[in-house]
């Protein structure tokens, strides 16, 4: 029986309580609406904000402080026109503002304007230059947009001012960074101090007896046609037709319609449908249901909802799969990874404590089909030479990286470098930094983003694809792998410059792991320049994919349930957390 719920429970803040009775007492009071606005926004009620601020622009018509709040709401509901329309009329009536500039600049990213965006986020960054959260906006949408005007400069300010405990910058945007994984870890305790002082945790959810049936939550956004989606629910899959544990998937994202959220309805015991709603209703749901262990499958990641997990929903939380580092969060008792992604050498740079499955720490969805690929000139490809291809997003794209694979297509005459299209004018600025190298600039192709079918059909004309670092392949690497296209990556000293590398040494292909740039140049112009070896190469790689078990979801599920019970078990005994090690496979 599959269910799908939407849950509802009212649990109000001592903040927005104290305003709403001032407010009762006084409702003319237009910046109480607008500060009661903030609080519920900050709660996650995107509706009640909504009321709230346009109750202040009734009594402060075109009020700036109002109107951003407004434009928040919008946005949080999903209403990116009119979010861009308030946070435009905000910021023309307070054009020194830069918080407005800010926002206005997140919700220009959203409908598309990825140069109105950097215009805003410039200006807000040249009303406050020594602000390091508004330089860390301004880095992380030039890395974006391939703009790499004053980035060291930028990223200089930006380390700094997380080494002096400066700022809380967003964590996901910092893994970007050349920064070790120490530094990682500074960025993201700074941004989970702020929320802890802002979050009041649940009291302790009641014991249960040590044999009961083990309820495993998974809270995510992206339970449908995105990476989250496809990532896991083969895995889902094979979980369920296993049984042994229950499984709950927390949905704060809209049903898509998509054929993977289907598969995922179809694949736990109940999908709850908490899209929307305020933080403090989303962790009422998950105690409801009795969660033992709750996954975090968004961590710092954009769409993540990090105020829940520190209400303390469940007994056990870990950190899973979408943000490769560490919580640094207080409310995060486990790691989920693997020996090569998260050796021994980095367990000091961790909050949680690590739990080891023997095989590579990423699923992947091994009921994908394979279309065939359209034809070469379709794909906007010569109909000759090596395709060297690198489809990951823009922002991990840099100049080490891409001066690398230059230095590859140099070395092999007629290859041709194959991108996934950026926002804005990213593809120009690309094509400009080839040129300023000396290559022509029509040998770097760029496809747009496709439905994923058909991203995998084109994949199969990509001869190797060269990584990236610090910020390596995830999904894409899965899925080059899949297609039958090599991986070739320089491992790191942090988690995310190192799944690629666990992908490959999981698959027993250790050889396409580099140890420095002048090696994975040498390994990649080796192979551009010699067809045999390539097509060896490509074999192994499918042979490897058949035997390595690295695609072997059913005894990824076997692991998986393995370490979620122990940790269930853990804790309902009155154990602390301790390393958790599957056996060796």
């Amino acid at each position: 029986m599959h269910a799908v719920r939407t849950d509802e429970v009212r649990v109000v803040t001592d903040p927005r309580t104290q305003l709403r009775q001032a407010l009762g007492r006084n409702p003319g009071d237009a910046m109480a609406w607008v500060m009661l606005a903030e609080h519920e926004l900050d709660a996650g009620d995107a509706q009640a904000g909504e009321t709230a601020s346009r109750r202040a622009l009734q009594l402060r018509p075109g009020h700036p402080e109002a109107l951003a709040r407004l434009g928040r709401a919008q946005w949080m509901q999903g209403k990116r026109e009119d979010a861009v329309a308030s946070l435009g009329a905000a910021a023309r009536a307070a054009p020194r503002h830069p918080g407005i500039a800010v926002w206005l600049a997140h919700a220009l990213e959203d409908v598309g304007d990825a140069e109105g965006a950097l215009e805003a986020y410039t200006h807000a960054y040249t009303l406050a230059p020594r602000e390091p959260q508004l330089a860390a906006y301004l880095l992380n949408w030039r890395r974006r947009l391939c703009d790499w005007r004053d980035l060291d400069t930028l990223s200089r300010q930006v380390r700094e001012a997380v080494a002096r405990a400066q700022a809380s910058v967003e964590p996901f945007a910092f893994l970007s960074e050349d920064a070790s994984a120490a530094e990682q870890r500074r960025c993201a305790s700074l941004r989970a101090a702020v929320i802890a002082q802002a979050v009041r945790p649940l009291p302790p959810a009641p014991p249960k007896d040590v044999a009961a049936t083990v309820r495993a939550g998974f809270l995510s956004n992206g339970f449908g046609a995105h990476p989250t989606g496809l990532l896991t629910v083969a895995l889902f899959e094979a979980m369920y037709r296993r049984g042994g544990i229950e499984l709950h998937l927390f949905a704060l994202n809209r049903d898509d319609d998509s054929p993977i959220r289907r598969r995922l309805q179809a694949a736990a015991d109940t999908v709850h449908d908490v899209a929307m709603q305020p933080h403090a209703q989303v962790a009422a749901s998950i105690r409801r249901a009795g969660i033992d262990v709750l996954f975090d499958l968004r961590g710092w990641g954009g769409g993540g909802t990090p105020e829940v997990l520190a209400m303390r929903p469940a007994p056990v939380q870990v950190n899973w799969l979408a943000y490769p580092g560490t919580s640094a969060a207080p409310w995060i008792d486990y790691v989920l990874a693997d020996r090569y992604v998260l050796p021994e050498s980095m367990l000091a740079d961790f909050s949680e404590t690590v739990a080891w499955l023997p095989r590579c720490f990423q699923p992947s969805d091994v009921t994908r089909e394979l279309p065939p690929a359209p034809s070469r000139s379709e794909c906007g490809l010569p109909e000759r030479g090596v395709v060297f291809c690198c489809f990951n997003n823009s922002y991990k794209l840099n100049p080490r990286s891409v001066a690398r694979a230059l230095e590859v297509l140099r070395a092999v005459p007629g290859s041709v470098l194959w991108l996934l299209s950026g926002p804005g004018r990213a593809d120009q600025r690309l094509r400009d930094f080839a040129a300023r190298r000396g290559l022509d600039p029509a040998r770097l192709v760029f496809m747009r983003k496709q439905p994923h079918a058909d991203y995998l059909a084109r994949l199969r004309h990509a001869d190797l694809f060269l990584d990236t670092d610090p910020y390596n392949a995830h999904t894409t690497a899965s899925d080059a792998l899949w297609a039958g296209c090599p991986v070739l990556t320089r491992p790191g000293a942090t988690f995310a410059a190192r799944v690629a590398g666990s992908l490959n040494h999981h698959l027993g292909m250790d050889s396409m792991n580099a140890a420095d740039d002048a090696a994975f140049i040498a390994r990649a112009t080796a192979l551009g320049n010699d067809p045999q070896a390539l097509a060896a190469l490509r074999a192994e790689l499918a042979a490897r994919r058949a035997d390595s078990g690295l695609f072997d979801m059913d005894g990824f599920a076997v692991d998986f349930a393995a370490m979620t019970i122990a940790m269930a078990r853990r804790q309902r005994k009155g154990e602390a957390p301790a390393l958790l090690q599957g056996p060796a496979r």
